[in-house]
């Protein structure tokens, strides 16, 4: 029953019937798994503890982009960009892929997948760039949401839900993460110049752009953002310790953006920004999605899934550190692209968890390869990752739907090297980091 409830709720989400958002979806695959009595309310009460700090960083880091957005701050980055690499295709390319990590680091895969995509598709197509080259840069940087979403917990929701399932400090985990986040860029960057370079012309003209500062709607909020920013990032680092969840951090990040968007201490001044439509941009779905798809996975942990699992990764447990990695991570990515990355990172960790008797430094490689592979495997298929669904429906509003086999095909072929890679250098640089 847990398993049929789950494919149908898939299929629902996929199938996306007029008026039926995917948080609705998934919600009601829920409702019907506690009325059918494959789940309970302590259940239901259980996942709402290990999801509920991870959701709500996401939705408050996702408010944060939506001011900056209205403020103008990422046209301003992007135009920077276009400036900043002289017409030349050499620097243009590397820029939209450090630019893309930096707003999914800092502001989570879903900011990049809602916000950053369409800004780059606008600035593209002021620049006359080809439809070729406009869907190279635009996928590159699809691909790239999910797979430079490792460096920080809040970059991705499935790294706040293991580190929080896990009780793993923000300080070792970014120890860990940050030097695997550069190899896959580094991975990520070879394999996107290798597939997509002969779209890209060689050199564009940068005439037609407007000074970048023209773009600033609200020049407070922009003076601010990059202190506002680094702030959030200090108080991750100290949240742990004092006892203070992420995303309360993240809350009163958002709070301070909104009180510099809507000049709550300058009355006299009129707000720029519309705050009011900034709410209604902010994809509320995704808290429906995350809890409804997070009780569905908690419904198959008394399956054969979860006992399966277990032994898969006890069996994988006695060969080595190498193959621990490896194995752990394209099994998670092939969970992810079956059923999504929320619910496989969810039934993953309780498959960890319930393996007994193992080193505890391949339990934490363990730990890792299902992050990696929940963040970077779920690119192979459209449904892996929530953040993939939203920038295809991105692209769809903005006219260039993209048929789901086009997607399958060039992503697996992008992913599963950067996979590899990563995974192997977790191998190499998770052990010598503990000892």
């Amino acid at each position: 029953m847990a398993i049929a409830i789950l494919l149908l709720t898939l299929a629902l989400v996929i199938w996306q019937p007029r008026g039926l958002s995917i948080g609705w979806s998934s919600l009601g695959g829920a409702l019907l798994a506690l009325a059918t009595g494959v789940v309970t309310l302590q259940d239901v009460a259980t996942v709402w503890d290990s999801a509920w700090n991870a959701t709500l960083s996401a939705i408050a880091l996702l408010i944060i982009a939506r001011i900056l957005e209205q403020a103008g701050f990422f046209r301003r980055l992007a135009l920077v960009l276009t400036h900043v690499s002289l017409g030349r295709r050499r620097l243009f390319l590397p820029l939209v892929v450090v630019l893309g990590a930096l707003v999914t680091a800092s502001l989570t895969n879903y900011g990049t997948a809602l916000i950053w995509t369409p800004t780059l598709m606008e600035i593209l197509f002021v620049l006359g760039f080809s439809s070729k080259a406009t869907f190279a840069l635009v996928f590159a940087t699809g691909f790239l949401a999910d797979v430079t979403s490792l460096p920080l917990p809040v970059s991705n929701m499935v790294n706040l839900i293991s580190t929080d399932f896990f009780k793993i400090s923000f300080f070792h985990y970014i120890l860990v993460m940050i030097p695997m986040n550069f190899v896959a860029i580094a991975t990520g960057m070879g394999v996107i110049w290798f597939y997509f370079d002969r779209y890209i012309p060689f050199t564009y003209n940068p005439a037609p752009m407007p000074p970048p500062d023209s773009v600033i709607r609200d020049p407070l909020v922009c003076q601010w953002s990059f202190a506002v920013l680094g702030l959030l990032l200090i108080g991750y680092f100290f949240a742990q310790p004092l006892g203070i969840p992420i995303s309360c951090i993240a809350v009163s990040g958002t709070l301070v953006m909104l009180a510099l968007s809507g000049r709550w201490f300058h009355k006299e001044d009129a707000a720029i920004i519309p705050i009011r439509q900034v709410w209604r941009q902010v994809p509320w779905e995704v808290t429906g999605f995350t809890l409804g798809m997070s009780i569905l996975a908690y419904s198959l942990r008394n399956t054969e899934v979860t006992t399966l699992l277990s032994q898969v990764l006890k069996q994988l447990s006695g060969w080595g550190i190498t193959q621990v990695a490896i194995g752990t991570g394209f099994l998670a990515a092939l969970l992810s692209g079956v059923i999504n990355h929320l619910p496989a990172v969810l039934i993953n960790t309780l498959a960890i968890r319930d393996v007994l008797g193992i080193d505890p430094v391949v339990q934490e490689v363990m730990i890792y390869a299902n992050a990696i592979g929940c963040d970077i495997g779920a690119k192979i298929t459209p449904i892996g990752s929530l953040s993939t669904l939203l920038w295809l429906n991105v692209l769809e509003q903005k006219g260039r739907p993209m048929p789901w086999g086009q997607y399958v095909r060039i992503s697996f072929v992008l992913t599963i090297p950067v996979l590899f890679v990563t995974l192997l250098s977790l191998a190499i640089w998770l052990p010598w980091l503990i000892a």
